[in-house]
């Protein structure tokens, strides 16, 4: 799952040079395990990704919304707009992205 996450967010525009393309994965892969952890993104699923790699909550929230930015306004944001099946007129909060994440690799779409 983690190289399917992986080509999604290379897909998206989403470089491993940012921090928060590895916390975006690391987020993914622990959604996958317990949907809860969307629920509960600001004191469950922020706080796991920073312990798990030796970092702030903020920092983590940040960098993701930093890798958010730049998949919206400069990476490939038509293959956002078809993976959440809509046309976002504004960018996506980390909770919707992360969201429309989450639902797109659980889908059969994902399988294509």
């Amino acid at each position: 799952m983690s190289r399917k996450i992986r080509e999604l967010l290379l897909t998206l525009g989403i470089h491993s040079t940012h921090r928060g393309f590895h916390f975006i994965l690391y987020a993914l892969l622990l959604c996958l395990q317990d949907e809860d952890y969307l629920l509960f993104i600001g004191k469950k699923l922020y706080p796991a990704v920073a312990e798990h790699f030796g970092t702030s909550r903020k920092n983590v929230e940040r960098c993701i919304r930093t890798v958010i930015n730049n998949c919206y306004y400069h990476g490939n944001p038509k293959f956002l707009f078809q993976i959440a099946g809509y046309e976002l007129p504004t960018k996506p909060t980390n909770s919707e992205f992360l969201d429309i994440l989450y639902h797109y690799l659980t889908s059969d779409k994902s399988q294509d």
